[in-house]
């Protein structure tokens, strides 16, 4: 647990259905600090209506656009390395393309992963950066890639345990 944390100061996303939110949901779980943009009014696929997701994920901060690029652009320009998790059942992720275009052009440290089998050279490249990182997690939405949420889950929760990461005593 205490290399997980060594590595990783925070995990930064943009609160999107799938990837985003289970990055979300996975910080959280294991009381790690969470961070992100999220665009203005706190729009997401499923909040649409404003104050969106702010309601129930006040760590965000809305962009003052409502463009989910910049939302995108912004959360890559602000984290340390970048985790893209993209289910290879995904056809077509416009907003993931921008991202993972932006790290490359920012000279992010990246990895990219389609499935629990990359879970061991996702630990392998956590272990290799720098101490104190702020993660930025991302991938698909839910309505990109139905088990996007599910998947990244599944993926989280192995890496946490295999660097010993325990989950927050859930609330009786």
């Amino acid at each position: 647990m205490k290399m997980f944390r060594k590595k990783i100061s925070r995990i930064r996303t943009g609160g999107q259905s799938g990837v985003d939110r289970a990055a979300m949901d996975f910080a959280r779980e294991r009381e790690i600090p969470l961070c992100g943009w999220c665009p203005k009014n706190g729009w997401a696929e499923d909040y649409p209506d404003p104050p969106g997701l702010i309601v129930d994920y006040p760590e965000l901060t809305e962009t003052p656009s409502e463009d989910t690029a910049q939302r995108t652009k912004w959360n890559m320009r602000d984290c340390d390395a970048i985790l893209t998790i993209i289910p290879g059942s995904t056809e077509s992720s416009p907003r993931t393309d921008v991202g993972l275009k932006e790290g490359k052009d920012l000279g992010k440290l990246m990895y990219t992963a389609v499935g629990l089998e990359d879970v061991p050279g996702i630990i392998r490249w956590i272990n290799d950066l720098p101490d104190d990182s702020e993660l930025c997690i991302g991938g698909p939405r839910a309505s990109e890639c139905a088990d996007a949420y599910n998947l990244t889950k599944a993926i989280l929760d192995q890496i946490a345990e295999a660097f010993g990461l325990k989950q927050a005593l859930e609330q009786s």
